[in-house]
């Protein structure tokens, strides 16, 4: 069995991962969601992309010998993706969840032309954090009103660091075992960096028939799918 290390994406921390947790862990594995620093019960840590990844490879390190899935959603692919680029052998899988992904040199709001100066204006005007956004934001990703609440008393600001300092990339991605997941409700076509990674025939793509959400939306769907990749 292997251990699964889950990692949430903007403005959240780990319980964002329960009902997912509570599934893994019935079919028998260890499984550590990991809130990162500047966020949720972290949120008086200071914290930078370099921040983000370490906090993922220590994580690992942490757990000892043995393989681990790699999970990130949303923003976290970025700093997951890096951090599963440095840990060798103890890499299972990597499974980015309707996430970005890291490219060389390139920061979140880099890949995210379009919200650029959204995104750094609104760090700008609230004192280097990007603020979570209002419920009704959510609407039209297949959550209820009870989800929806969930998600948004959960929600703290998320560090803007994190979002405008470049990725590294100790080892090409298209070089790991990963699966993409896109949830169809934002939008049917994978990034463009993703269809590249899927092509070198080491990515694997799946869908699944919900919103961004899906550790909320669809709790017991995403774990199947998380364990389709896990080892035996």
């Amino acid at each position: 069995m292997a251990n699964f290390v889950l990692v949430p994406g903007a403005w959240l921390g780990a319980r964002a991962w329960e009902e997912v947790a509570a599934e893994l862990r019935a079919a028998g594995h260890d499984v550590h969601p990991l809130t990162l620093s500047g966020l949720a019960e972290k949120r008086h840590l200071p914290a930078g992309r370099r921040t983000h990844v370490r906090d993922v490879v220590e994580e690992v390190e942490r757990l000892g010998p043995g393989e681990v899935v790699l999970v990130g959603h949303s923003y976290s692919g970025i700093p997951v993706g890096q951090a599963a680029a440095l840990i060798g052998d103890r890499l299972a899988r990597l499974v980015c969840v309707d996430s970005n992904v890291p490219v060389d040199g390139e920061s979140f709001v880099s890949a995210w032309p379009e919200g650029r100066a959204m995104v750094e204006a609104a760090i700008a005007d609230n004192d280097g954090w990007w603020p979570p956004p209002p419920a009704e934001e959510y609407a039209g990703q297949g959550l209820s009103d009870e989800q929806v609440g969930r998600i948004v008393a959960g929600a703290t600001p998320h560090p803007g660091a994190s979002l405008t300092e470049p990725a590294e990339l100790a080892r090409p991605l298209a070089e790991l075992p990963a699966t993409y997941i896109k949830c169809l409700l934002d939008g049917e076509v994978p990034p463009p960096e993703v269809a590249e990674l899927v092509k070198g025939g080491h990515w694997r793509l799946v869908t699944m028939d919900t919103g961004h959400w899906p550790m909320f939306s669809r709790p017991r769907e995403l774990a199947r799918v998380l364990l389709e990749g896990a080892p035996a």
